[in-house]
């Protein structure tokens, strides 16, 4: 299971190097997975996905770590 640290750590990793192309690489994954059936991987990436938008959005800093409600 991937934790919130997990997830901030590694979107700070593809904005960092991938700018907003790390949006389409996240939904590239996603599709990926979901053709191979892995359902839970998918959704790991989907998070990912939605804390990568919320930092290149503004919404999220590299120094903040996200809440999970």
């Amino acid at each position: 299971m991937i934790t919130t640290s997990d997830l901030h750590a590694l979107a700070v990793f593809m904005v960092e190097n991938h700018g907003k192309k790390a949006i389409h690489l996240a939904d590239r994954a996603v599709d990926e997975l979901e053709a191979q059936n892995a359902t839970d991987s998918a959704d790991a990436w989907r998070a990912l996905r939605s804390v990568v938008v919320d930092m290149l959005e503004g919404r999220l800093s590299a120094s903040e770590r996200p809440r999970v409600h």
